[in-house]
């Protein structure tokens, strides 16, 4: 069974930082593409950036590009979203989520993920 286990949010003041992590189990994490998606309060759910795990094949959405960096470690079945000069905008619910289909970043991003695990709250402050 696919399960994806995400940790790290929290409250921060804007300009501050916070780390992500998803952990994965149950499936071979290296044939997998880790998402990182967001949804605040009454607004739609957002792609922010995603891996290819195998090859380190990155994509992010242009709202978080040169603040938020997305890396794995396959070695612990985890992915990473390293999230700098945090703005009161990117307050959200942050969910991981994977796809073994292997279809391009940019449209997992847009489209969605196979398997989602449970959100972690970021709260930037101003």
């Amino acid at each position: 069974e696919v399960q994806l286990q995400a940790s790290g949010g929290g409250l921060v003041q804007a300009g501050g930082s916070l780390r992500l992590s998803c952990k994965g189990s149950g499936f071979t994490f290296d044939d997998y593409s880790i998402g990182w998606f967001r949804q605040a309060p009454g607004k739609e759910r957002e792609g922010v950036s995603a891996i290819k795990v195998r090859d380190g094949n990155t994509y992010s959405a242009d709202s978080v590009q040169g603040r938020f960096t997305i890396s794995s470690d396959a070695t612990k079945n985890t992915v990473y979203l390293q999230m700098n000069s945090l703005k009161p905008e990117d307050t959200a619910v942050y969910y991981c989520a994977a796809d073994f289909r292997g279809y391009g970043l940019g449209y997992l991003l847009s489209g969605g993920m196979d398997y989602w695990g449970k959100g972690t709250q970021v709260t930037v402050s101003s």
